[in-house]
């Protein structure tokens, strides 16, 4: 009686909600992460005339003459875009910190990068150094990089697979409320003023701070400490401490699972996946979404956005009260995505949403080649805008990171974070450097190429990507082998092993 009464103890406590030490847990580390990466991304914006002011003003107090405006403008655009390329090395710096010291502990140490980053940021001005602005902003890309790749492994690794689609989305969620929060704190009445901004970019210290408050109060990933660490007993202990001493069998028993059928496999490095053929379509499809994020078009989304705004009317100094309400807008996508992924499934949000930023795409290009024509087109122009912005957060801005997650076992995740991270940081500084000619060049018709690239991507995700709610790893994996093996069969444990030559 007791074996037979075992397995379904198991099933009723399985499907029982964690703790709300999770949540908490969830909280301590976006804070320090996607949080973290959101609020820089959106702070820089608010001061650039006075920090091109001040990069000026130091010129001329050193060499006695003015800078050319060309040049004020290279070294503010330096500045700005500096920070990707910290955010490059940083997701591969996090990928290996959080091999050697747990995920845990690589977001800790992560911290002390952002606190000397707002330390250079904040004595900038006062020294007259506008090249510690370079430094800072490189410093607190690398913390980005690093809770970017970090942040996701530890989320996929501790939430159960009935709300795993949720927790990963918790990423997204940070991301937007960092935005958000540094679109409030850079307003001119608050730290965006002339005499603020330089509390204003070192602000970053903040969410740091808070993350080493309160992280250390959280156990480690149990699937890395039973995996990689061999450590049955605080795996346990980890899985009490989440789902309680009397719900945690069953994911117990899932890791245990994956750890027998990985069988003591190390971790796999980034040129091993490549040649990996067992992931080779998981690859293909992480590199296809992450890619997708850059080249979707909300860049130019945003780069219009004002453009849009004071067509409507709209006074130039009450703009960014109005961005806000785009924050806003994100954020409460982003908690929608959080709550529909687990039910609706991963599948129809990333799919649906490229489909809408495609129509959205045709719309904004007709209602901004006949802005000037009707009065009303400019308002049809702002709808676009703003519904382009939520379809993107509750699509391809909530579900990339979750797939991630998801279609790796423990051996390979580490390493596909580094390459999705290290992708969607090329593509974004390569976006960043190309966006302007291509407005430039195609004007509003830039939305035609946006268009054709959410169509595809959305095409590559029906035909390619299987669901993934309330499947364990080992099942995706599973769900993978007839693309990346071409047959129904099982492969050979050689096959396994060697992963049957390069991509």
């Amino acid at each position: 009686m007791a074996m037979e009464y075992q397995p379904l103890l198991h099933k009723q406590t399985g499907s029982r909600t964690p703790t709300k030490k999770l949540f908490l847990a969830v909280c301590a580390v976006g804070i320090g992460g996607a949080f973290q990466y959101g609020y820089n991304l959106s702070i820089i914006n608010a001061p650039t005339t006075h920090v091109q002011k001040f990069i000026n003003e130091t010129w001329y107090a050193r060499y006695h003459y003015p800078l050319d405006e060309d040049l004020i403008t290279l070294i503010w655009s330096v500045i700005a875009s500096v920070f990707t390329i910290g955010g490059l090395l940083g997701t591969i710096i996090g990928g290996h910190a959080a091999v050697k010291l747990g995920r845990k502990q690589a977001l800790l140490v992560n911290n002390v990068v952002a606190i000397l980053a707002a330390l250079f940021l904040g004595i900038a001005k006062p020294a007259g150094l506008f090249e510690l602005l370079i430094v800072g902003r490189f410093l607190i890309g690398i913390n980005a990089g690093v809770g970017m790749c970090v942040q996701p492994l530890y989320l996929g690794e501790v939430a159960p697979k009935k709300i795993r689609g949720l927790t990963s989305v918790g990423i997204n969620i940070f991301l937007t409320l960092g935005i958000l929060s540094g679109q409030i704190i850079g307003l001119r009445e608050v730290l965006g003023g002339e005499n603020s901004w330089s509390l204003l970019l070192s602000s970053c210290a903040i969410p740091a701070l808070i993350q080493l408050v309160t992280l250390p109060w959280f156990p480690e990933s149990p699937r890395y400490l039973l995996i990689e660490k061999k450590n049955e007993y605080q795996c346990q202990k980890a899985l009490r401490s989440f789902y309680g001493s009397h719900h945690y069998q069953m994911e117990m028993e899932d890791i245990q699972k994956e750890s027998h059928a990985l069988n003591g496999e190390k971790q796999k490095k980034i040129l091993e996946l490549f040649f990996d053929r067992s992931v080779k379509w998981q690859l293909i499809t992480i590199i296809v979404a992450n890619v997708g994020q850059q080249l979707c078009g909300i860049n130019a989304i945003y780069f219009y956005a004002q453009y849009v705004f004071q067509k409507c009317g709209i006074p130039t100094e009450n703009i960014p009260y109005v961005t806000l309400g785009t924050g806003v807008s994100e954020c409460m996508t982003a908690l929608t995505c959080g709550l529909l992924i687990d039910r609706a499934g991963r599948r129809v949000l990333i799919i649906g949403g490229y489909a809408l930023m495609a129509l959205f795409c045709l719309v904004l290009t007709l209602t901004l080649t006949f802005q000037d024509s009707y009065a009303w087109v400019p308002y049809f122009s702002m709808a676009a805008v703003l519904t382009f912005i939520l379809s993107f957060g509750l699509g391809p801005g909530g579900v990339t990171n979750t797939l991630t997650a998801e279609l790796f076992t423990q051996s390979a995740r580490t390493g596909a974070y580094m390459i999705g991270g290290s992708v969607n940081w090329m593509s974004f500084f390569v976006i960043g450097m190309v966006f302007p000619f291509i407005v430039n060049g195609l004007n509003q018709y830039c939305f035609l190429f946006f268009f054709v690239t959410c169509v595809l991507i959305a095409g590559f995700i029906y035909l390619v990507v299987p669901e993934t709610k309330n499947k364990s790893f080992l099942d995706i994996k599973q769900d993978f082998h007839k693309l990346n093996y071409g047959h129904s069969s099982v492969p050979s444990q050689q096959e396994e092993d060697e992963g049957m030559g390069p991509l």
